[in-house]
């Protein structure tokens, strides 16, 4: 069950002007539409991921990610909303799990799982060029580097990265335009400066 200290409170903030604050517009909003649907959202979430203690974590994921948009502006469809996010987030962390970080990749060889592999040369070249894409990402300006690796190696589309970033889908075109030239010329000037050395 949620904490009562978790749950918005259902009634109204008055300013001092006598206006209904956005916050406790989302807040009553929150506590009248979202909550009652919680055993159909759980029952989803079960449905959709096989981990059972997981559940209530994804639950709140939910919940913040609903309550974080009320705020900005009260969806008209709560429950297709709240299922939209739960279905979001369901995909989100399926994404993530099936992700192989580059480490891992690079420590194949050790693990002994060389069946259908290309020769040990063409091994070596591929985590070389893993290592240098690495390089390349690491040396980014974070936010770039997030829209490119949520984008290309999650996945994720750009409004469910402005989501996950609370920036315009604009901005993370912006963001993955820029990301990707910059990308593009790390590496390149990564691979001229291997070659100058070899």
């Amino acid at each position: 069950m949620t904490k009562t200290s978790d749950i918005p409170s259902e009634r109204p903030e008055v300013d001092p002007t006598g206006m209904v604050s956005a916050a406790s517009k989302a807040n009553a909003w929150f506590v009248r539409e979202v909550l009652p649907l919680e055993n159909l959202l759980l029952k989803f979430l079960r449905r959709g991921w096989r981990n059972e203690s997981d559940v209530r974590d994804l639950c709140q994921d939910v919940y913040v990610g609903v309550y974080a948009a009320a705020q900005v502006e009260i969806p008209v469809y709560a429950k297709a909303f709240v299922f939209a996010v739960a279905r979001n987030i369901l995909v989100e962390r399926i994404r993530r799990e099936q992700i192989v970080s580059i480490e891992a990749v690079a420590d194949l060889e050790e693990l002994g799982l060389a069946t259908d592999e290309p020769g040990p040369d063409k091994s070596a070249i591929a985590r070389q060029e893993l290592r240098r894409l690495q390089a390349a990402l690491d040396r980014m300006p974070k936010r770039w580097r997030e829209a490119v690796v949520m984008r290309k190696v999650q996945g994720m589309s750009r409004p469910e990265i402005a989501l996950r970033l609370g920036i315009a889908e604009a901005t993370v075109s912006q963001h993955l335009a820029a990301g990707m030239a910059a990308l593009a010329t790390l590496f390149h000037d990564d691979a001229d400066d291997q070659r100058g050395h070899s």
